[in-house]
């Protein structure tokens, strides 16, 4: 069997590098809290309206968000 390669989760890293929280982040996003956990945990995939969203609140390019 192939080796699965872990990602490293990008929304969670710049998050916490601006020490900025999910709460906040759900609520910019008017998102509920529960969604934006999935996304930030990678459990769900945002999809390109989100990413681009996320990308502006945390000031970063939306390349930066996607691995």
């Amino acid at each position: 069997m192939g080796q699965e390669k872990e990602h490293s989760n990008l929304i969670k890293v710049h998050l916490k590098k601006r020490g900025i929280t999910q709460t906040w982040l759900a609520k910019e996003l008017s998102m509920s809290f529960s969604i934006t956990n999935a996304y930030v945990c990678n459990r769900k995939q945002p999809n390109l309206t989100t990413i681009f969203k996320v990308a502006d609140l945390l000031g970063v390019s939306p390349k930066d968000l996607i691995e």
